[in-house]
């Protein structure tokens, strides 16, 4: 990391937010550099993917594949396509990407659980022939999400999965989308990073721990003894003036034969630090 950058960064939140934007625009430093001090678009996604290549590196997994759970116009796989990008050149690890999406916006909400009062059917509506033409190596998966999630591997033949992105909006889509986890354990690292969108949102959405992505994370782990979606604790440290360190959660397959495999590379007592902006 450049020595001038904890120079730059250790003023008050203005003058940090301007650096911010002047080193993303003009591509300043390096790309790890630039993850780390969120002077990116979308630091969420890259972190999510740059922490994933990492384990997969380390357990030996050549190859990994990520999943975006609601594309809508796509803004979200084009951006994780560039971050894909710049992780392949720093580790010896290939990304596979996938979309999952209706095609047809928002379907209609089954109950209050899926904020009936805030979100509306047809929105977020997909132009799927228009995304496909600007999509690198992105592959999209339309469908109901309950269908496609079920036959997913066995038609994609798809690496094992080391991140994975939701914006469902619902609850009922999300509660959908964690069926992938049914699946057997060789389609996953044993730790998948997660983000989740609809976890913060207004004081017209009042998101709360009884609907919404919140409920069907609390659903899973109560019905699932071995594996369970899990706060990713060392984000708050992290990146400690960032919201989306709050989004930011783990899957831990505690019975994956690879979960007790030793990946850390210091002695118990010394943590990694990312640079912390206050």
């Amino acid at each position: 990391m450049s020595s001038r950058l904890p120079r730059i960064l250790n003023h008050r939140a203005p003058l940090r937010a301007l650096a911010r934007k002047a080193i993303q625009a003009f591509s300043l430093f390096s790309y790890e550099d630039r993850l780390r001090i969120c002077a990116i678009e979308r630091p969420h996604y890259g972190h999510c993917l740059y922490e994933a290549a990492k384990l997969a590196a380390r357990l030996e997994y050549p190859r990994i594949s990520v999943i975006e759970f609601g594309c809508g116009g796509g803004n979200g796989l084009l951006n994780a396509e560039m971050h894909i990008s710049e992780l392949e050149r720093l580790f010896p690890v290939k990304f596979e990407l996938y979309g999952f999406d209706s095609g047809q916006g928002l379907p209609p909400p089954e109950d209050y659980r899926d904020f009936s009062h805030y979100f509306k059917s047809g929105n977020f509506k997909m132009d799927a022939q228009h995304l496909r033409s600007r999509l690198n190596r992105a592959k999209l998966i339309i469908g109901n999400v309950k269908e496609t999630c079920s036959s997913f591997f066995a038609e994609h033949k798809a690496s094992p999965i080391g991140c994975i992105f939701h914006d469902l909006d619902f609850y009922s889509s999300t509660k959908d989308a964690f069926t992938l986890f049914e699946a057997d354990s060789s389609h996953f690292l044993p730790r998948v990073f997660m983000y989740f969108d609809d976890i913060i949102g207004d004081n017209t959405w009042l998101v709360n721990e009884f609907a919404g992505e919140l409920l069907a994370i609390d659903e899973f782990n109560r019905d699932h003894r071995l594996q369970k979606i899990a706060v990713n604790r060392a984000m708050q440290h992290m990146y400690s003036d960032q919201l989306w360190s709050h989004q930011i959660y783990a899957y831990h397959d505690f019975q994956h034969p690879e979960y007790n495999k030793f990946v850390a590379d210091k002695e118990v007592g010394e943590h990694e630090n990312a640079i912390t902006l206050r």
